[in-house]
């Protein structure tokens, strides 16, 4: 239990077990205690609840020995005088309970039998003194399954709160790996991108590179064969040019490879679904709704809305701090396509504008004729929304 629930458990304990006792003796027909022992229960009473809330507290698992020790012991010194001085156990009992609580919450298995037999004797004291040791037998069965209760009862709701802390702990543990694996994923991305934009620029180097000093031999042939040699020049001069044309075909091949559209062949929606799945993979909740009939647009009306999903959940994984993210594709207006991505992260009270990414995809859609637009806000996510005709 946390310390909150101590203090109202041990303040109710107190409190119901004065009210019955005290209840129990003002029914009788005369009450048979002096002023001197009222004083006494009220002061004792006040002693043993004060000790429970401020030096209860303060026990914990590096706390000396004796101080525990010194705690049960004055508290049960004084629970059994209370108790001493009532004359009808009825009620008084309960100001021992939150003692068989503390034993639980602060003492090994094996020294907390000595406490709730030290809980059952302060209540069945009294009555052996007073009554005999029958009436004491008789309370010591009458209790023990009670002290026993609390004891079990106070267990099982540590083990609980023990295990909601370590599902929160558990928990929090997860986010983090799923925002680090989501980092991974991100740098992953950027890194294959960047081993391939160096491929082809080796690729392209190599080749032009090749054919521009062939080419720049058969010049140079061709300018010292021009005056002894014309036939010759001229062949070179044709080598040349049949070179350039073929450099000229690689480079552009390398430039389509380049341009080449990430959608292929697939249909739009398909395509996102991709990214969307790709997205799962690093930590992420992420669900694709697609809105009416699917339609082909323009090829560079879906690179555009393809380019803006990438970008956007690019953004969710390396600024965001979500743990879910949403994707509408809406057909529904014959005018146009929509798309909105939508994450749950901490949001932005600044910078709905984004970076160099969200600034190209607003160029893309700008010369398409659609719009882009932004929402943000602390603890609200982020909303980006991209309208193309079509």
């Amino acid at each position: 239990m946390s310390e909150r629930q101590d203090l109202v458990v041990t303040l109710v304990s107190i409190f119901i077990g004065y009210a019955v006792a005290f209840g129990e003796a003002l029914s009788d027909p005369v009450f048979l205690y002096s002023p001197l022992e009222v004083a006494a229960v009220v002061g004792l009473g006040v002693l043993y609840l004060c000790l429970s809330l401020f030096w209860e507290p303060r026990l914990n698992s590096s706390s000396p020995t004796w101080r525990v020790a010194g705690y049960f012991m004055v508290q049960l010194a004084l629970a059994a005088a209370i108790q001493a001085i009532f004359r009808n156990p009825a009620g008084i009992w309960l100001i021992s309970m939150p003692l068989v609580g503390t034993a639980v919450a602060h003492l090994s298995p094996l020294w907390r039998w000595p406490v709730y037999l030290a809980v059952l004797a302060s209540m069945a004291g009294p009555v052996w003194v007073r009554y005999g040791p029958g009436a004491a037998l008789s309370v010591g069965f009458s209790f023990a399954p009670a002290i026993l209760f609390v004891a079990i009862f106070v267990r099982l709701l540590m083990n609980e709160g023990e295990a909601r802390q370590r599902a929160e702990q558990l928990t929090a543990e997860l986010e983090a790996a799923n925002r680090q694996l989501a980092e991974y994923a991100t740098q992953a991305e950027e890194l294959a991108t960047s081993k391939e934009r160096n491929r082809l620029a080796r690729e392209i180097h190599d080749n032009l590179g090749h054919y521009l000093t062939v080419i720049n031999v058969q010049l140079e042939a061709a300018r010292l064969l021009q005056s002894t040699n014309p036939e010759r020049a001229l062949e070179a001069l044709h080598k040349a040019q049949t070179l350039a044309q073929e450099g000229l075909a690689a480079v552009r091949h390398s430039v389509a490879a380049l341009r080449e559209s990430p959608l292929g062949d697939r249909p739009l929606p398909e395509a996102i679904a991709a990214l969307v799945a790709e997205t799962r993979t690093a930590g992420l909740v992420a669900e694709l709704d697609v809105r009416g009939r699917p339609r082909r647009l323009e090829a560079n009306a879906e690179l555009t809305l393809y380019r803006a999903v990438q970008e956007g959940l690019t953004n969710v994984r390396k600024h965001a701090r979500a743990s879910r993210v949403d994707l509408t594709l809406d057909y529904d207006d014959p005018a146009g396509v929509r798309l909105v991505v939508q994450d749950n992260g901490v949001g932005s009270a600044a910078g709905l504008n984004g970076g160099f990414g969200l600034l190209g995809v607003r160029e893309r859609v700008e010369l398409l004729g659609g719009r882009v637009d932004t929402d943000s806000g602390p603890g609200r996510g982020f909303r980006l929304m991209v309208v193309v005709p079509g």
